[in-house]
């Protein structure tokens, strides 16, 4: 298509590479594609891209595929777009990824396509052999795939050690999956684990690398994150509670589940014990429930 062995080039490459038409329509879906969103070349070829497939948000949660899409852009002006946005993966949940699109031109120099090239920020050959060693570890949790709370226990003793010694400041995120109970007794259980799992694949797919994710029982997440002051924690609460609201869990062809957390953080105090700064994070969580559900507190 377009005169260009699209295969030959892009065979080899990790990255996600997606083509779009005048028209926005997806003409182009590489392998690399096929593993950072999990849509098949199948079943998006043919589709338009702001047809409930990428549903790019930008770093402050607005929706790119009405106002703001790199695509249109790149076709409008024939300009180059770089941004980091989160897309919409087939399972539900967001994922963060590194994007430049293109224009492309025909023999004529007229813009016939944009072209995008985007690289899921997490996969880093490290991380993975990283992930590899903890499970040989059994210090994943086995429904949601993040880390269970034997592994928070020591993450935590060092963490505390790091902040004696170097100072280095660090918070606690408390995490509720909000009327979980409803669905549960609406949909079973099963549903319910298929929620639990977008839910934690959204929160760790959107923490720093440095920072962990565990979860603390049933319905509970706790996040250990590396952060400076409480202005910056809220920033971070806020940008998660909104990650989770806009990610999804897919029931059935028809039926697509969301659901919201409450979070309630609070930075840690040389001196006090892990018990003390978890209970708090954890009384600001209720807070937040009794808010209204849906929000954080952060204090």
């Amino acid at each position: 298509m377009y005169g260009i062995d699209f295969d030959g080039i892009i065979k080899n490459l990790y990255e996600g590479v997606c083509i779009v038409d005048k028209n926005r329509k997806i003409v182009f879906w590489n392998t690399g594609a096929e593993e950072i969103t999990g849509y098949k070349k199948d079943e998006v070829i043919n589709s338009f891209c702001y047809k409930d497939i990428l549903k790019q948000l930008d770093l402050n949660g607005k929706s790119l595929c009405d106002d703001g899409c790199p695509f249109q852009y790149s076709l409008d002006t024939g300009e180059i777009s770089e941004s980091d946005v989160f897309m919409h993966h087939k399972l539900g949940h967001r994922i963060p990824v590194t994007a430049k699109t293109m224009p492309l031109y025909d023999d004529n120099k007229n813009v016939i396509a944009a072209i995008k090239v985007f690289t899921d920020t997490r996969s880093r050959k490290d991380k993975f052999e990283e992930n590899r060693k903890l499970k040989e570890l059994l210090v994943v949790d086995t429904l949601t795939g993040i880390y269970n709370r034997r592994y928070l226990d020591f993450h935590l003793e060092n963490i505390v050690k790091e902040n004696k010694q170097f100072d280095v400041p660090f918070a606690i995120l408390f995490f509720d999956i909000d009327q979980f109970k409803e669905v549960n007794d609406t949909y079973g259980h099963s549903v319910g684990d298929g929620v639990l799992k977008t839910i934690a694949t959204t929160l760790k797919s959107n923490l720093r690398g440095d920072d962990v994710i565990s979860r603390w029982g049933g319905e509970e997440f706790i996040a250990v994150v590396r952060i400076a002051d409480e202005k910056s924690l809220k920033l971070l609460a806020e940008k998660l509670r909104l990650l989770c609201a806009n990610s999804d869990y897919k029931h059935d062809s028809e039926t697509s589940i969301t659901a919201t957390v409450s979070i309630g953080g609070t930075m840690y105090t040389k001196g006090e014990t892990i018990n003390e700064v978890i209970e708090r994070a954890d009384s600001y969580m209720y807070q937040a429930k009794q808010a209204g559900r849906n929000k954080i507190i952060i204090k």
